[in-house]
């Protein structure tokens, strides 16, 4: 529904979800023009531009949920020549305050936008750091599955029929493995001892497809990190699955990062101040961030330490100097962000 005529120069903000796009248009001034709903598809995205330029130029759109529902949007709009801005979701309060609605919703994804409270930009996720997220996704609920059935076969020997118990008790994984999957649950006559075999050696067979899985994935993870990204495996501690948190993280356009320091807050590893009453120069840990990313670093610096001479020296000596080793391993992360940064591929 149109309220004013709006001048040229239109800001666009969009609340997405699963089924239908919830789209808002302001003028420069931050007035309401219109707000309309359109179908989470090609058609709906062709509709929804053209309903934005109907009211004028389109500067900007700040779209909820890039890295989710708003994905397919957000990259529909940027091949359109459409910049496209991130915007978090409304904070709490001022859901309670002003009430919670799609069209809310848009219209502050909209003034976010505008008034530059939101100004970062989104992922392209049309690049190799796509494709290397797409795989970690599967290799991580793959090892989780595998991890699980690994905890349930130690379960069901643990509770086994004594004879049976016997025979697996005490087993290395791959041994335990290798039993259960040779394991004939027709030859047993106690019913619960069959079933038990019958449920080992299922779960057995399953751990060898995920092994398989997972090894198949981590070969194909390896080719693209090695293909997008060979200077970042050359420096020390970083491997295929670290390198690929860090990418997954900096996305396929890690220009959007204006600097390093936006990097490391990106990662969780930049200190924020935490001065009030009597504490004074106090940094506290930032909790926020991409915690993939930040799980990455501690690995690099838990390496370094244990491995790299000078950074295990460094580390030795400001903890004599009275730093907690939680400190050290801060400082230690934040340096890593930064000598990653210089090495993200750049286009």
């Amino acid at each position: 529904m149109t309220i004013v005529e709006a001048p040229p120069g239109i800001t666009g903000g969009v609340d997405t979800h699963l089924e239908v796009h919830v789209a808002a248009a302001l003028d420069p001034l931050g007035r309401l023009i219109g707000s309309e709903s359109f179908t989470t598809d090609a058609k709906g995205y062709r509709e929804l531009l053209e309903w934005l330029r109907s009211f004028g130029d389109v500067t900007k759109v700040g779209v909820e949920g890039t890295g989710s529902y708003g994905a397919g949007l957000a990259r529909f709009l940027r091949r359109q020549g459409v910049h496209v801005v991130e915007v978090t979701r409304p904070n709490r309060q001022a859901r309670r305050n002003s009430g919670k609605s799609d069209a809310l919703d848009a219209i502050e994804a909209a003034r976010a936008a505008l008034s530059g409270k939101a100004s970062g930009h989104a992922k392209t996720r049309d690049g190799a750091a796509e494709a290397i997220r797409a795989l970690v996704v599967a290799k991580r609920s793959a090892r989780q599955a595998r991890v699980k059935a690994l905890v349930q076969m130690r379960h069901l020997v643990v509770s086994a029929p004594d004879e049976l118990h016997q025979r697996c008790k005490g087993l290395s994984v791959a041994a335990l493995i290798d039993e259960a999957v040779s394991m004939r649950p027709d030859r047993s006559p106690d019913p619960v001892t069959a079933a038990t075999k019958s449920s080992l050696s299922s779960l057995a067979k399953r751990i060898r497809f995920l092994s398989a899985e997972l090894a198949s994935l981590d070969e194909k993870i390896a080719a693209l990190v090695a293909a997008a990204a060979p200077e970042l495996l050359a420096l020390f501690g970083l491997g295929p699955d670290t390198a690929a948190s860090l990418l997954v993280a900096a996305g396929d356009n890690p220009e959007r990062l204006h600097s390093e320091a936006a990097w490391a807050r990106l990662c969780g590893v930049a200190p924020i101040p935490a001065d009030s009453g009597k504490v004074r120069g106090h940094n506290r840990l930032h909790a926020g961030g991409d915690r993939q990313a930040n799980s990455a670093l501690w690995r690099i610096v838990m390496v370094r330490i244990a491995h790299d001479p000078e950074t295990r020296a460094y580390f030795e000596r400001r903890v004599k100097e009275g730093r907690t080793k939680r400190d050290v391993i801060r400082i230690l992360k934040r340096y890593v962000a930064r000598e990653v940064y210089r090495h993200l591929p750049r286009g």
